[in-house]
């Protein structure tokens, strides 16, 4: 049976952004296995993050705080692939940018980041990023056939923990590697050995596990793109999934002082009660590159308040 989580754990969401930061971490990547990596994806060709003094203090419309430029710039664009890893804001998951050196083993390279967990700014302040994964889990092999990439992490990875701890860091895995089109689900294995039953909390894993199995660790409204602290340029293009009333919510996107500067209302495919993709480009026009937000939010039936919102920072550019 596909993996599920207890009734009542979650709180509702509402997200307000404190202390975040930019980040890049480069990981070397691997060899492929000989079943295949994930293949290729398109090298990220955003410029490094601009260094700018700290902004000044946000508006009570926009999200708190501000992210911190990256201590040395990334390497050249030519020569690295923009990947994402699956890191927790609270109890949801949330894409972060990574770079990693050019790779046709992106999998593999986005497997080997997301091990290595958050960076030191991404997990300090009180909207800190964190990971269920338990430092010191290893990557021993992945590979990839017919849209299933099995991947084989040291024992480590099921040390420690509860039920929603075990849960999380296997979907963080899951919506890590199935960030590529050509991966559909995960197989899971321990030291070599084929996952069945994972850790003492008895989790069934009867066959590939999908982004499907682990909806609930998401929320309402969650942006696949752009992923938090990326550098985006004008469109912007937003996907994702939401399961909100009437379908409908709303993107704005703020400079770091606050001031709003685009919006858009979104429609996804399906809403109240069920899961529904979106794909929307916003336009917006800032003259110089600088940190940002990106927020997504619908309106509460009862009296028109915003619920369900979700801020990310980014950097902004023409």
């Amino acid at each position: 049976m596909n993996p599920g989580r207890m009734d009542g754990r979650r709180p509702s969401l509402l997200m307000s952004l404190a202390s975040t930061a930019l980040a890049f971490a480069v990981i070397v990547a691997g060899c492929s296995a000989s079943g295949g990596d994930a293949g290729p994806v398109a090298p990220s060709g955003a410029p490094a993050a601009p260094a700018v003094s700290p902004p000044p203090s946000p508006s009570a419309s926009a999200p708190q705080g501000s992210p911190v430029q990256p201590s040395s710039p990334p390497p050249s664009a030519a020569a690295t692939t923009s990947l994402a890893v699956y890191f927790l804001l609270g109890e949801h998951l949330v894409p972060v940018q990574r770079t990693a050196p050019k790779t046709v083993a992106v999998a593999r390279a986005a497997v080997q980041q997301l091990l290595a967990g958050p960076t030191a700014v991404e997990s300090n302040g009180a909207s800190r990023l964190v990971s269920s994964i338990p430092s010191g889990s290893q990557l021993l092999d992945i590979a990839v056939s017919g849209g299933i990439a099995t991947v084989d992490l040291s024992g480590r990875f099921e040390s420690g923990g509860g039920s929603a701890s075990m849960f999380s860091r296997l979907a963080q895995v899951v919506y890590t590697v199935t960030q590529f089109p050509t991966v559909t689900g995960v197989r899971f294995r321990l030291d070599g050995q084929p996952v069945t039953t994972f850790s003492s909390e008895g989790i069934v894993l009867s066959g590939p596990s999908t982004r499907a199995d682990y909806r609930d660790w998401l929320a309402p409204i969650t942006m696949d793109t752009p992923a938090w602290g990326s550098t985006v340029s004008n469109p912007v293009r937003l996907t994702g999934v939401a399961n909100v009333f009437e379908a409908q919510f709303q993107v704005e996107i703020a400079t770091a002082a606050g001031r709003v500067i685009a919006s858009r209302i979104v429609t996804a495919s399906c809403g109240t009660g069920c899961w529904g993709t979106f794909s929307t480009t916003v336009p917006f026009s800032v003259t110089s590159a600088q940190r940002g937000w990106i927020t997504v939010f619908d309106l509460s039936a009862r009296d028109g308040s915003r619920e369900n919102v979700l801020s990310y920072p980014v950097v902004l550019v023409p």
